[in-house]
């Protein structure tokens, strides 16, 4: 459990980093070097909480899935180890080809706007105010 942490936190800490960084670089005159790695700093902070989150999915190939595995009672855990070796297929399903099936329909179905963009969104506000940039 503690080394499946150990990524997504790993992403969570880069991206704290990456804010912090921010903070210090708002220090010095304005310069376009200073703004373009400010910038890139952000998109730091961006795609280290995208990486954390999509990890945590509890689907045992990502993170996510080993830390409820490990968490889980014997009886829960099981079934969802044994899902593994189609985590990939029931990934690239889920946040792929439903979305287009929906479509088809004229519904939208984003399991990447649900379960990653939110929790994401929910998160950037925290780090925003670690790099001291107004919301």
């Amino acid at each position: 459990v503690l080394v499946a942490a150990a990524g997504p936190a790993m992403n969570i800490a880069i991206a704290a980093m990456s804010a912090v960084l921010i903070n210090v670089l708002s220090m010095f005159t304005v310069s376009e070097a200073v703004q373009w790695t400010a910038q890139m700093l952000y998109f730091s902070i961006i795609i280290n909480l995208l990486l954390a989150v999509f990890n945590m999915l509890p689907l045992p190939p990502l993170d996510g899935g080993r830390i409820a595995v490990g968490l889980l009672p014997r009886p829960l855990a099981l079934p969802l180890a044994r899902l593994e070796r189609f985590g990939f297929i029931i990934l690239i399903g889920a946040m792929f080809l439903l979305p287009m099936i929906g479509r088809q329909f004229g519904v939208t179905i984003s399991l990447f706007d649900w379960l990653i963009w939110r929790p994401v969104n929910w998160l950037l506000p925290a780090f925003q105010w670690l790099a001291n940039i107004p919301q």
